[in-house]
């Protein structure tokens, strides 16, 4: 029992530690890309191609990871993911042109695409109870590590070390560093191998026949794109709309994250009360409607900006529940079929964002007194808009389900189980 409990201990520090260093990695960009843009001279356009191109990464990664969890075991999974964020950091150090950034950040989104999926399959194994509660306690973590980091990011940039500016280089190396800390819990720890079922397991075959499936994968797309669009584009927003310092401006999406990160600390329990679904179809309405009434009503509702963290942030960990229930027979393959689809909604929301920005200043803004606010503006409409889609995916998804007599999420009793 004491070594169980022990065991215990060191993967619930591989998971809640994995999305910790998660969070930091993914959301030091958002004050890194302004200085980025400037040492390179890109335009919007480009950024929205360099995030594609992390997208990629974190693609390929998808789809193999399912397959290579099975041949090398989720523990090995794991620590080849912070291996690989590590040297994504030493890579990034020694970027010196766009081609070589773009490279580095592809690795960066390499490892995260195999954390991503590992993390996911270590939680189902792990909590078999209270399952919406466990997950969105997990993801927490991700959300508790990305509300200092865009502060922590800014305010490394600038650092002075041994005589010159730490600058976002040297910052990137210094916190993806710090990727290899879990591996030591890892390498001590036993993991839980798939539950066993009666009946049909899950495949790709079946998942591609599956109407079910395809719904959640719109759900989890649209709601995970606007999530990340926000943590991409919310300081260049700030920035550029209202002249805000990079300081003040990642204070905001500093302050999305802390309401991000207590909606997930306190919304988990919700969700298993009144139902995945439902609680994914309130929650994401609520953040596309405070996103666009931030967007129309100016400045003085920026607070909305962050405000609306609060219904973004239970989508990703509770469509993993939902996974979890719905696909028991063959988790692995379920998480591995959506976050791969994620992964190419990823790319071409990124790209969207971009575009949608330059194309309405070039049309629109030049025709107002070169005025780059309608583009910003264009570029932020389309963000609360997936947020919306994925209320009324979820809405469609719930009355299938629930004519199926499938809803699922309801669940009683406390305890944590292999």
């Amino acid at each position: 029992m004491k070594n169980q409990r022990v065991n215990l201990i060191l993967l619930l520090f591989v998971v809640f530690g994995g999305f910790f260093i998660f969070g930091l990695s993914e959301n030091i960009k958002g004050p890194a890309l302004p200085v980025m843009q400037s040492e390179f001279n890109l335009h919007e356009s480009q950024l929205g191609v360099l995030l594609s191109l992390n997208s990629l990464g974190y693609l390929l990664a998808c789809t193999f990871t399912s397959s290579l969890t099975n041949k090398i075991g989720i523990k090995w999974i794991g620590i080849l993911a912070f291996a690989s964020m590590a040297l994504a950091g030493i890579f990034m150090f020694l970027s010196k042109a766009y081609i070589t950034l773009s490279f580095s950040y592809f690795l960066l989104y390499l490892g995260n695409g195999i954390l991503e999926i590992g993390l996911g399959i270590m939680a189902a194994r792990i909590f078999t109870k209270n399952t919406g509660t466990m997950m969105n306690l997990a993801h927490f973590f991700y959300g508790l590590s990305s509300i200092g980091a865009p502060i922590l990011g800014a305010s490394m940039m600038g650092w002075n070390v041994m005589g010159g500016e730490l600058g976002w280089r040297g910052m990137y190396l210094m916190i993806l560093s710090l990727s290899i800390l879990p591996v030591i819990p890892s390498l001590l720890g036993k993991f839980p191998e798939e539950h066993q079922h009666d009946g049909k397991t899950t495949s790709y075959r079946n998942l591609i026949r599956d109407p079910i499936a395809w719904m959640i994968v719109a759900i989890l797309s649209f709601g995970v794109v606007s999530e990340i669009s926000i943590g991409s584009w919310l300081v260049y927003y700030l920035e550029n709309a209202y002249d805000w310092s990079l300081k003040k401006a990642s204070g905001m999406l500093s302050s999305f994250f802390l309401f991000f990160t207590l909606s997930r600390l306190f919304v988990g329990p919700i969700t298993d009360k009144i139902g995945y679904i439902l609680s994914i179809m309130i929650f994401s309405a609520f953040s596309g409607l405070c996103s666009f009434a931030a967007i129309f009503s100016g400045e003085k509702g920026a607070i909305l900006f962050a405000i609306a963290g609060i219904g973004i942030a239970p989508i990703y960990p509770t469509v993993m529940a939902l996974l979890a229930k719905q696909y028991s027979k063959g988790v692995g393959t379920a998480i591995t079929f959506t976050v791969t689809l994620l992964g190419i909604s990823s790319i071409i929301g990124n790209l969207l964002v971009g575009f949608i920005i330059d194309l309405f200043n070039r049309v629109w803004g030049h025709s107002s007194g070169g005025n780059d606010v309608i583009g910003l503006q264009a570029g932020y409409v389309f963000i609360a808009a997936l947020a919306i889609l994925c209320s009324f995916c979820s809405m469609f998804l719930y009355k299938t389900l629930r004519n199926r007599n499938k809803v699922v999420g309801k669940e009683k009793g406390s305890e944590l189980g292999f």
